[in-house]
C-alpha cells in the first residue's frame, strides 16, 4: 500500500485561527488560505466574499483535504464543489440537513449549501446525508430529496457500526465521490464544536470510511476530495484538543490509505462545470 502523505496536498482555510491551537498538522506540508481579513463570511457568505474566496483558492483544486475551520464555514463545500468537472456523488457527515432553503438572495449560508448545491449543480448527481435527525429531514422540500440517500440519526443509534458502513458502502459508486465531514455528528467524547453535536462515534465514522476505501480498493468508486470542519468557536470556551485528536485520525486515514492515492490523483482536476 502506498503512503502518500508526503504527496497529497493538505489545505487549511483560515477563518478563525483556531487551527494555532492543534498539532495534527505540524510537521507536515500544509498549504494556508488566510481568510479572517475577508468580511461576510461568518455562517453567511455574500457575493463579494465568495469571490474573494475564490480568488484565494484559485491555485489550489478540489481533489485535496480541506481543513475549512468551524461549521459556520460549511458553504466552503459549495465553493470547492464548483472545481468538479465530471459527474460525481457527495458523502456528507453532519450533524444538520444543511438544506435550509435561502432566507436571503445572493447569500450562501453553512445551513442551506447542500440545498444550493442540488439547485445548481447538475453534474452532482447524488448526496448520501448521514447524520441529521428525522424531524429536521422531513422539512427538506420532496423534490431535493429525491436526490438524497438519508440515514438518519435515530437510525444510527439503533445499528451497529458494520451496518452504517454497509450502508454507506452500498450507497457510493457509482459516480466519483466527494466527501465532506462536519465533526457536529461526532459525539462529546470525540469531538467539541460549536454546533449542536450528534452521537456517531468517531470509529463509525472511520469505519464507514473504510467501506468507502474498500469501493476505492476494487476501482468502484474514486474520491474527488475531501473537506473537513467542525472546530470550536475560538471566541469561547472549547476543548480544541479533542478536534484536534479527531483531525489527526481522519487525516492519518486519508494520508496513509489507498483513498490518498485516489484524492493525489485528482488534485490536478480542472475547474468549473457546475456554477
Amino acid at each position: 500500500m502506498k503512503n502518500t502523505d508526503k504527496n497529497i496536498k493538505i489545505l487549511m482555510m483560515d477563518f478563525s485561527g483556531i487551527y494555532e491551537d492543534q498539532q495534527f498538522w505540524r510537521g507536515k506540508e500544509v498549504s494556508r488560505v488566510e481568510a479572517r481579513d475577508i468580511p461576510g463570511t461568518n455562517c453567511y457568505c455574500d457575493e463579494d466574499a465568495m469571490n474573494a474566496i475564490r480568488s484565494r483558492i484559485a491555485p489550489y483544486s478540489s481533489g485535496e483535504i480541506h481543513f475549512i475551520d468551524s461549521g459556520n464555514y460549511h458553504y466552503m463545500t459549495r465553493i470547492w464543489l464548483e472545481k468538479i468537472s465530471e459527474p460525481f456523488e457527495l458523502l456528507v457527515f453532519d450533524n444538520h440537513t444543511d438544506m435550509q432553503p435561502p432566507a436571503f438572495g445572493g447569500l450562501l449560508s453553512c445551513g442551506g449549501w447542500i440545498y444550493d448545491s442540488i439547485m445548481e449543480m447538475p453534474l452532482l448527481k447524488k448526496v448520501i446525508l448521514i447524520g441529521p435527525d428525522e424531524e429536521a429531514f422531513s422539512r427538506v422540500e420532496p423534490e431535493f430529496k429525491e436526490k438524497v440517500e438519508f440515514l438518519s440519526r435515530e437510525r444510527l443509534l439503533e445499528m451497529e457500526e458494520t451496518e452504517v458502513s454497509a450502508f454507506v458502502k452500498n450507497q457510493v459508486g457509482e459516480y466519483p465521490l466527494y466527501i465532506s465531514i462536519d465533526k457536529d455528528v461526532l459525539c462529546e467524547t470525540d469531538a467539541d464544536t460549536n454546533w449542536s453535536q450528534g452521537d456517531m462515534r468517531l470509529s463509525t465514522m472511520l469505519e464507514c470510511l473504510g467501506a468507502v476505501k474498500e469501493k476505492c480498493a476494487e476501482r468502484i468508486s474514486r474520491i474527488l476530495g475531501v473537506d473537513i470542519c467542525g472546530e470550536c468557536d475560538v471566541t469561547e470556551p472549547g476543548n480544541s484538543a479533542l478536534n484536534d485528536m479527531a483531525n489527526a485520525a481522519l487525516l492519518e486515514f486519508f494520508t496513509s490509505t489507498d483513498v490518498g492515492e485516489d484524492i493525489e490523483e485528482n488534485k490536478n482536476g480542472t475547474t468549473g462545470g457546475n456554477g
